[in-house]
């Protein structure tokens, strides 16, 4: 099923888990951050350049290869995955498809290295799946220049990132009502006007960074816009398809980690003179969390498959690209709460105590049923093409 290079990539993914993350992830979480060196770790083996072309110093490898890296990097633990996802999925591809070579040469190897951290700022207070709504304002200025004013939330990677892509509206009444009003723009860290403000207390995915971010008269040079300034909703959704599927493969990642840690648990814990995983229950639970994590794999390979071969002509239904991948990001995630818990049932009252990594393991997969779009906005995705075919649209 999988190539000799998919295996080896995988393998020293895992490897490098159970090494430099895995024996870390406990103490981050309590701690709300994650150590800086591990970014440079990852950018050693390539782990940082994973889509990035060779020529710009990566790997380039087939986006397949990078969700199974993906995945070993998540059963390691979840936030460090999670600033992985962003800075190599929307980020890099964006940057990939529709930045110029000038941009590509500026930043991509810098990305590839893990010397600069790339994040994604899309949601506001106001503004979180309907991307149109968008209030930050862009505004052409001399020189063809823009000047950003607004607020973004839920940045993930925002305090940490040297480069941030901002979505923002061009439209000249300052918010996007139509699709061809937003605008897409590359902005550096050290920025005047750039400002990280406080940081979220989340439930689970406690080492990863996600902050607000305000944008004062912040300046972009015309060289800084990323393709075509009235094209960003497209980006927007391009990168969301990227996004989850790797969320998705993240979920997966949390679910495989669980599984092992309670199927480990069933075979040594013993009650009534036999180990637990002798009783019908527990084989039951351990069935129903494989399946559920194989069928989650299934579906993300199958969208993986229609986005290497940009649709191959699939146009219908539940064939097509938006589709796939929400259908993987919804059965992933959802999967990924459902072994979690299960995983706690099966450790019992040790289940419910921050000693054992189960408890962590259900906080991160929460997560993933909101951030990347929400399984109520996976189905709405799913229900919309599936419609939009019916009525021969």
């Amino acid at each position: 099923m999988f190539t000799s290079e998919q295996l080896e990539i995988r393998a020293l993914a895992r490897e490098f888990s159970e090494g430099e993350i895995r024996p870390h992830a406990a103490h981050w979480d309590e701690e709300r951050t994650l150590d800086p060196e591990i970014f440079e770790k990852l950018g050693e083996l390539g782990f940082m350049g994973m889509r990035v072309p060779e020529r710009y110093g990566g790997l380039d490898l087939d986006l397949g290869t990078y969700l199974l890296a993906m995945e070993e990097l998540a059963w390691g633990d979840a936030s460090v995955a999670l600033a992985v996802a962003i800075h190599s999925g929307p980020v890099t591809t964006l940057l990939l498809r529709h930045g110029s070579e000038e941009q590509k040469a500026t930043y991509l190897p810098a990305l590839a290295a893990g010397s600069l951290l790339g994040a994604f700022a899309l949601s506001e207070l106001s503004s979180g799946s309907d991307v149109a709504s968008i209030q930050t304002r862009a505004v052409a200025v001399a020189g063809g220049n823009w000047t950003l004013n607004g607020a973004k939330r839920w940045v993930t990677n925002g305090d940490r990132a040297g480069l941030v892509i901002v979505f923002a509206s061009t439209d000249e009444e300052g918010v996007a009502e139509t699709q061809g009003s937003l605008g897409a723009f590359l902005v550096e860290r050290g920025s005047d006007g750039y400002t990280v403000g406080g940081r979220e207390t989340t439930m689970g995915l406690c080492a990863s960074q996600t902050v607000s971010v305000g944008l004062n008269n912040v300046e972009v040079a015309a060289e800084r816009v990323l393709g075509d300034p009235a094209r960003g909703f497209r980006y927007a959704l391009e990168a969301l398809n990227v996004g989850r599927l790797g969320i998705a493969a993240q979920s997966v990642g949390i679910a495989q980690a669980a599984f092992e840690h309670a199927t480990e648990y069933a075979l040594g814990r013993h009650q009534f003179g036999q180990a637990i995983a002798e009783f019908g229950a527990i084989q039951f639970k351990l069935a129903d969390m494989a399946t559920r994590i194989a069928a989650s794999r299934a579906l993300i390979h199958a969208a993986t498959a229609l986005m290497e071969t940009e649709g191959s002509g699939a146009t219908r239904g539940t064939e097509t690209i938006p589709a796939q991948a929400a259908m993987a990001k919804l059965t992933a995630s959802e999967s990924a709460m459902w072994v979690t818990d299960e995983a706690v049932q099966i450790f019992g009252g040790y289940g419910y105590m921050r000693d054992y990594p189960v408890e962590r393991l259900m906080r991160d997969a929460k997560g993933t049923e909101i951030y990347e779009g929400t399984s109520e906005i996976m189905r709405l995705v799913v229900a919309r093409e599936i419609l939009k075919d019916a009525r021969g649209e």
